[in-house]
């Protein structure tokens, strides 16, 4: 008798503590730690329905804007740790903002389980410009050293950090002018302010007949361009671009961790949602939770460390 209840005291505490680890445990709190409307929101909005049919449960996404980012990401370890709430991670934003100064967050804070896509760079220009090729800016770049001017999105950015690179690969000198966003870059870049725009290949997409892309940052020519050449096709070794993931508070256990990178994975999978991604001029990557993770850590936080320090964003 006495074993019986030892017995059923042991399954019961086995049960609550498999219960306690169940994930979703209920509605899920996606926070984006950006405004409603740019990239973040809009690929977390086509995730919401395929998470919804794996688990039959919602994913809620809210916003908590500020510092680019890094307001959200401060607070992201005070957060509930039971794998009720995710929230958006970005690079070069996580490994360079904390370089740059106190943003209340170091890159070791966040518990990052899964990197899903990234928006490639992309060079871009007008319809109607007159570099018709990736050759034509380099050799006006050549000829006029930091006349060519590029729009981009902020300062230590994506944008920022690959202009740097390729004008160290090709020998050129070009000037760029950080903007407030992806949206005025390309204002600036219609509109004429700018030669070009180190943009996204999102931004071939959405303006279609007005822009066109010289070169994609993607290890093979992207579906949603293939008379685009890659970078590297063009000799130039640069594959890179604006990575989006998903964290965890740190407190969640390796558990949770886990069971939070496979959903996102599981998502990752689907045909139908891989095939929306890329006709959105995204590129999917997977990088799961373990020795994954870590390896491509380690490898981006070198490159956009060195490279933040050649654009003067880092001392």
């Amino acid at each position: 008798m006495r074993k019986s209840i030892i017995l059923a005291a042991a399954l019961a505490a086995f049960t609550g503590t498999a219960q306690a680890q169940e994930f979703p445990p209920g509605p899920v709190d996606y926070v984006i730690p950006f405004g409603p409307g740019g990239e973040s929101d809009v690929t977390a909005r086509m995730q919401q329905p395929y998470f919804k049919a794996l688990y039959d449960e919602e994913l809620v996404v809210s916003y908590k804007p500020g510092g680019g980012g890094a307001v959200g990401w401060s607070q992201l370890n005070s957060m509930a740790a039971d794998g009720s709430v995710i929230m958006g991670v970005n690079l070069p934003h996580i490994i360079v903002q904390p370089e740059q100064g106190n943003v209340g967050f170091t890159t070791d804070d966040i518990a990052s389980v899964y990197w899903f896509h990234y928006t490639p760079d992309a060079i871009v220009v007008r319809e109607d410009s007159p570099f018709q090729t990736l050759d034509d800016l380099i050799a006006a770049a050549k000829e006029t050293p930091r006349q060519v001017t590029f729009a981009g999105s902020g300062k230590g950015s994506a944008n920022h950090l690959v202009q740097v690179k390729f004008d160290q690969l090709a020998g050129i000198e070009t000037t760029y002018v950080a903007f407030k966003g992806t949206g005025a870059a390309v204002t600036a870049m219609l509109g004429g302010q700018v030669a070009a725009e180190w943009g996204y290949t999102t931004v071939g997409v959405g303006q279609e007949g007005k822009a066109r892309l010289l070169a994609v940052a993607t290890e093979e020519r992207h579906p949603a361009f293939p008379d685009v050449p890659t970078f590297r096709e063009l000799g130039y070794d640069i594959v890179s671009g604006a990575y989006r993931g998903i964290a965890v508070p740190s407190g969640a256990s390796e558990e949770t961790r886990q069971q939070v990178s496979d959903a996102i994975a599981a998502i990752n999978r689907d045909e139908e949602f891989r095939q929306k991604m890329i006709d959105g001029g995204y590129a999917l990557v997977d990088v799961p939770y373990g020795p994954e993770m870590d390896a491509f850590m380690a490898e981006r936080t070198e490159e956009y460390i060195a490279a933040a320090r050649s654009a003067g964003v880092l001392n």
